[in-house]
Order: C-alpha cells, then structure tokens, then sequence
C-alpha cells in the first residue's frame, strides 16, 4: 500500500473511526449474546460518546464525518449479509453530529442536539427501510392494525402517531444521555492528558471480510445486480402475480447460484418466520379492515415478503461485487483517493484496537471511566501511525570501487521481483581499457542511461574533482528524480557526496524527499562521506549497509522487509 500524502486530518479520522469500529464488535457481540432490547440505541450512543469524548482532543472540522465514514465501511468486515443497512446508519449519525456542530459549534448546545438528531436517525431509518423493503403496504399495515386496536380498547382519541412519538421520546432522551457521557468524559480527558500504556496482548480476533475467499469480481456483475433490482420491483408493482413470483425466484436463484453471502441471508431461520407472520398479518388486516378477500390478502403479504427477499438479496450482492479491487482503484485516482489509504490503516489497526478494549461489562457500568481510558490513547496510536508512515532511509556505503552501484542494483532487481515500486537513479562508472572515465546516469523507472560525469578537457563546462558535469545527464538525474517522488515505495539515489554536501548535484532532490515523502530511501554514499551526510540532512531513522561486511541478499532482505511492512 502507498500511503504517500496521506494528510494527519485522515489518519485521525482512521483512529476514531477505528475505536468506533472496534467497540462495535465488542460492545455489539455482547448485547447480541444477552439479546438487549434496543441494543442499536446502546452502540449508536457509544459511538456519539466516542466523537464528542474525542472532539476535546482534537478540534479539527470535518472529523466526525470522515470518521463515520470509515467506521461505516469498516462494516464490510461483519459476517452479516446485512450491511448497507448499518452502513448508512452509522455515515448519517456522524454526518448529523457533524451538521449540528458546524452550526451551533462545539459547545453544550451543540453537541445535545447533534446527539439527538444523531439518534433519533435510528427510528427514521427503521421507519424507511420498512418502507422500502415492504412497499407502501407495510403502512396501510401498521395504520390498520392501530386503527383495530383502536377500537377494540374503546379508545376514544387518535393512537396512530403514538407507538411513533413514544419511541421518538425515547431515542432523544437516549441522546441526550449519550452526550453527557461523551462531554464528561472530553472534559476528564482535557484535565487528565493522554498517558503511554502498553498493548494489551489477549487475543482478539476480529471477523473476517468475506472478501478474503476467492472471488472473481466483475463490473458488469455489478450493473447487471442493479438492473436485475430495478426490473425485480419493476414487475412486483406493475404485473399479475405469477409473473413477478416467477421473476423474482428466477432472479434469487441466479444470485445465490453466485453469491454465498445472498444464500446465508434467506437459511437464518428468522427470515423465514417473519415470512410467515406478515404473510398472516397481512391477509388478516386487509380481509378485516379493507373488506377484501382473505386469498386477495394472502397475495399481497406475498407479495410484500417477495419484495423483501428482492431488496436484501440484491443490496447483499451489490456489496459483495463492491469489493472490487477495480472500484477502489477508482476511487484512487479521485478526490476521495484518501479515503482507501485510511481505510487500509484502519484494517491494519483493529485487531490492536479490539484487543485493548475493556470487557463489554465495563464499558455499560462505567462508560465514562472506560471511554477516557480509550479516547487517552488516541494520541500515543497517531504518534505510532506517524512514525510507521516515515520511510525508512538505508545508506550504503563502501569505499572506492568497492561495488556499492553493483550492489544497489541487485538490490533494485530484488525489490521490484517482489512487487515493490523502485525509482530514483544509478550511477554506473564508464570504463575504457579497465580506467574509469566517467559516470552515467540510469533512471530506474526507464532503464535510460544518459551521460553525466566525464574527463575532458573543455574548460566551459562545471568540474567536481577530475570530472567535467554533463547538463543534460544533470537534467535527466533531476527529472529522474522528481518523477520518483511520491510515485515509488522506494526512491535510490547513488553516489552522494561532495557534490550534494556542496548543495550540488542532487542536494535539493533529497531535501525534498525527506520533507515531503513517505517512501524508503537507499543513498550510496562512500564511507568517508557518511557522517556528514547524516549531520548536513540531519538524518535520524537510519540504517548503513556496509557492501565489504554483508552480501546484496542480506541487505536486500533488511530493505525488503521494512518495505512490505510499511506497503
């Protein structure tokens, strides 16, 4: 992975969105586990917790929704079929926080009625995603059954909106609480500053992306699936009901003849008893209420499951064929091409971030205590990320002769062998007759070789030592050069010596890498140089590979090792 130009903004939004993620599975498998009512109200009020805790932290704009966005994709790693549901969800409360703050800023008021809106999103998005997933008849339903229970108890004033506004109540409370916790815990945080605690070293075994198995992606799988969707509800509402009961189970079988995920979704056997108890419902309400026959009623609680079945279905293989490499890819060469690189930080950090949770108990007994010791931590982890993401700088070094150049470009070969991006430049010697007569410039990236240091006599042209200085072998080391910047995993520059400690030659191009790269870099430097190398760039994550004491394999094994950890 190339995590070049990544900006802190996005690793720190990696971070929360992360400790989201993380208290998710944890919190989430214990609620699943003692089957809490509300269980969604507990993780969305842990989650407000953790960006209003961490908003006395760090008081950048636009955290909360990036960090809800991450934690939102971070979804795709739960075993459920179900995910867009959770995904969206978790994107709007952030995005909700995120709205309230930018309005009322990051005060009391804030942060309640973001907390608020934040929750209550919960109930409007059951409420549409019963909608969408059942169809307009899902509320003549539920208004005709109220309307029933109605009169049966003899009430004399209107109970439709009530069961609605009672739960509306409940979630805004909900918040409220939740952004107590999260102003309390911000404000202990703020008095007590982040302390350095070493990882805890239990297992933690997050759940597996489904991504993971072999798969063979294609997009046009994927326009295919959104067609397939649209045609689905298409006949549902517009034909007879041996047509779309035909259609819709064709369309099914052909999903789960290639998707597993699509079969795991319709064998839970809870599927299947709500199958049956809106079916009944159904043909019971409209039979009741809308004097139709009890067949007629039948039909269109069929009709309602088989609408269902078309929505899970085809959202659960939608998100399978978004997995595709090709999309990130995309995504890559776009304004969002942030995004995947925290993305991928965030994987790399959960199983850390799950493990240092404490036990789901804690975390409901005294949220406040908990949430401190989390949200305390977020500094020394962007620290680490930080320093993860400095290339690494290896010096090669030997004296004259000594086969430094020879050796860097065994090592070049080893790296790009493995699939590491290698750029930057060689300087191998010119030889006639067994005497050295100069040096060329060979870009990596091309292989071109071009004329830069040569014994001549014309006085016209710049000297180091015996050596006349080409310019357009100067030029091509320079284009070389800034071609590689933010281009390569690892950038190699040979020979470096009097001339860049003169600010010469390629002085300014290795300032530049140390102040704006992430990428490793190999500097051949002769070994009288080295020490002033590293005082004039004030080099201090280094490592020196002497070519007399250790062979191309072993350096190429210590280079290449640093590199696939920090791809």
């Amino acid at each position: 992975m190339n995590k070049n130009q990544i900006s802190e903004k996005w690793i720190k939004a990696s971070i929360v969105g992360t400790t989201w993620a993380a208290s998710e599975i944890v919190l989430g498998s214990f609620l699943h586990n003692v089957k809490i009512p509300f269980s969604s109200l507990f993780l969305t009020a842990i989650g407000i917790v953790i960006l209003i805790s961490m908003s006395y932290v760090w008081r950048e704009r636009g955290l909360f929704w990036r960090a809800g966005l991450i934690c939102a994709l971070m979804k795709t790693m739960s075993p459920s079929a179900v995910i867009f549901g959770p995904m969206i969800a978790i994107f709007s409360q952030a995005a909700l926080l995120e709205f309230s703050t930018r309005i009322f800023r990051k005060t009391l008021f804030g942060f309640v009625v973001g907390a608020m809106m934040a929750m209550s999103w919960n109930l409007f998005q059951k409420i549409f995603n019963m909608i969408v997933i059942y169809g307009s008849n899902i509320v003549d339903v539920y208004e005709d059954l109220l309307i029933y229970a109605q009169r049966q108890l003899n009430l004399q004033f209107d109970i439709v909106w009530l069961p609605i506004l009672i739960l509306l109540f409940i979630y805004s409370v909900s918040g409220i609480l939740a952004s107590v916790i999260g102003i309390k815990a911000g404000i202990k945080i703020r008095q007590q500053p982040a302390f350095a605690k070493p990882h805890n070293q239990k297992n933690a075994n997050p759940p597996t992306p489904d991504n993971n198995q072999p798969f063979h992606y294609s997009i046009f799988w994927l326009f295919l699936n959104v067609s397939l969707i649209i045609t689905a509800l298409f006949l549902l509402n517009s034909t007879p009901w041996f047509v779309w009961s035909v259609s819709v189970l064709v369309i099914s079988t052909l999903w789960i003849a290639r998707y597993k995920r699509a079969l795991r979704r319709l064998s839970k056997p809870g599927f299947w008893v709500s199958f049956v108890i809106i079916t009944m419902i159904t043909a019971f309400v409209f039979n009741k209420m809308q004097s139709q026959s009890l067949l007629n009623g039948f039909l269109i609680g069929v009709q309602m499951n088989f609408r269902a079945a078309t929505v899970v279905l085809g959202f659960s293989v939608l998100g399978t064929e978004l997995y595709n490499p090709k999309i990130r890819e995309f995504f890559m060469k776009t304004s969002m091409k942030q995004l995947p690189l925290a993305l991928e930080l965030s994987f790399q950090s959960l199983p850390m971030m799950v493990a240092n949770l404490p036990e789901s108990r804690s975390m409901i007994k005294n949220p406040v205590s908990v949430i401190h010791q989390i949200i305390s931590q977020i500094d020394v982890r962007l620290n680490e990320i930080k320093s993860n993401l400095s290339g690494k700088i290896f010096i090669i070094t030997g004296s004259v002769g000594e086969g430094k150049t020879t050796q860097i470009h065994k090592i070049v070969e080893t790296l790009k062998s493995q699939n590491i991006s290698t750029g930057g430049i060689l300087s191998p010697r010119r030889l006639e007759n067994g005497t050295t007569t100069g040096y060329d410039i060979v870009d990596l990236t091309t292989n071109e070789r071009t004329a830069f240091l040569r014994k001549t006599e014309e006085e016209n042209l710049p000297q180091i030592g015996s050596y006349s200085i080409i310019s357009e072998g100067l030029k091509k080391g320079h284009d070389a050069l800034k071609n590689s910047h933010n281009n390569h995993q690892v950038v190699v520059i040979d020979e470096v010596g009097r001339l860049e400690l003169d600010n010469e030659g390629w002085a300014d191009n290795i300032q530049d890498l140390l102040n704006s790269t992430q990428s490793h870099l190999i500097l051949s430097v002769r070994d009288r140089f080295i020490e002033e190398v590293i005082d004039k760039w004030h080099l201090k994550d280094y490592t020196v590979l002497d070519v007399s004491d250790k062979d191309h394999i072993i350096n190429s094994k210590i280079i290449l090792n640093h590199a696939k950890a920090w791809r």
